[in-house]
């Protein structure tokens, strides 16, 4: 059963899926499009994303060159995705905040706040993983 979600638009009531674009192939097709706009939106203007994206063109190279399990390189690796994944969820929410208004609220502000945590906690759990796993590259058990 599909969900089905209606509102009013212009005193209209409106089924949202009268909105919605094409459907099939047609719409991936859409959205991978919609997608490398995306990544070019936070290309341009993401000093962040350029500086995650350079990381990652040094440390998934040497994920794949270190002599490590399966599981720690694509944990190296998934860490370093999630980096990505994270700063454009942020960069999204900032972009969102900032069309609605210059205007100062404590709501925006806190919403940019916690995108911002959110980055910060990724690439946390990046920095534990890839040391925890270059310490048994560097000094393993015996």
């Amino acid at each position: 059963m599909a969900l089905r979600v209606t509102f009013i638009l212009s005193g209209n009531i409106v089924d949202a899926t009268e909105l919605k674009g094409k459907t099939g192939l047609r719409r991936i097709i859409n959205a991978f499009g919609y997608s490398v706009k995306g990544f070019q939106t936070a290309w341009a203007h993401e000093a962040a994303f350029r500086q995650e994206i350079l990381f990652c063109t040094i440390l998934i190279p040497l994920a794949l060159w270190l002599n490590v399990s399966v599981i720690e390189r694509l944990a190296l690796i998934g860490v370093l995705a999630l980096v990505i994944i994270v700063e454009l969820i942020n960069s999204a929410i900032e972009a969102a905040v900032d069309r609605i208004g210059p205007e100062s609220h404590y709501l925006s502000g806190a919403a940019k706040d916690l995108g911002s945590a959110a980055v910060l906690v990724a690439i946390t759990l990046t920095a534990f993983v890839w040391v925890s796993v270059l310490w048994g590259v560097f000094f393993p058990n015996p």
